[in-house]
């Protein structure tokens, strides 16, 4: 794996992501540490949940030979679909800022901040990285596209995991409840203002962070 990540010029980033996600965790523990709580331990759970969709694309980009099985690619990037919302879903965890905390609120900004932006460059980078791969088959204007729908699948993804409760792993353990929520919200879309509102809303945001995030990627100031 290492070799391959030289090879493949991904070393620096992912010891980047890697110092990221440390300095992240070490918070998480300092925080523990000084309130006597493990009320934030949950972060770095949902921090690898977002980590799964990058490691997945990165191994498929570095894999000539897996690219060449539809079956591979297909299974790994429905995997993906499923883990991606988990990328952003991190921002909603604001939601549980609160002044009765055992730790000052600044500090749990800062934490869940911290959390929240590892997690979305962990998701910029796997959509990054599945655009690579789709430029062997599609135009840039399709690619584009279809970016901005996989962001507000995202932004549907966050909804029914902040709102529904649902998990990633939910579709095999009760994938008739989780499709009948799904398949209600969309036959039904006037019965489920909110579901929509979360779904444009958080999708127009994520949206605007990536392409913002692959602008300044690609035009790189002095």
């Amino acid at each position: 794996m290492y070799a391959q990540l030289i090879k493949n010029n991904r070393l620096q980033i992912a010891l980047f992501m890697g110092v990221l996600s440390i300095i992240c965790f070490g918070l998480s523990l300092f925080r523990m540490e000084y309130s006597g709580t493990k009320h934030f331990l949950f972060l770095n759970w949902n921090l690898f949940l977002a980590f799964v969709p990058w490691l997945f694309t990165v191994i498929l980009t570095m894999s000539p030979n897996l690219q060449k099985s539809r079956l591979a690619v297909f299974g790994m990037l429905g995997v993906w679909l499923l883990f991606f919302p988990n990328a952003s879903y991190i921002l909603t965890d604001l939601f549980h800022l609160s002044h009765n905390s055992s730790m000052p609120i600044w500090f749990d900004l800062v934490l869940i901040l911290s959390f929240a932006w590892t997690g979305l460059l962990y998701g910029f980078l796997s959509l990054w990285n599945l655009e690579e791969l789709m430029e062997q088959f599609l135009s840039k204007k399709v690619i584009t596209a279809l970016s901005v729908f996989l962001l507000f699948v995202s932004g549907f993804g966050i909804y029914i995991g902040r709102y529904l409760r649902w998990n990633s792993w939910d579709i095999l353990h009760h994938p008739t409840k989780l499709m009948g929520d799904i398949g209600d919200r969309l036959i039904n879309p006037f019965d489920h203002t909110r579901t929509w509102g979360v779904t444009v809303f958080m999708g127009l945001f994520l949206a605007m962070l990536y392409f913002t995030f692959k602008f300044l990627r690609k035009n790189r100031f002095n």
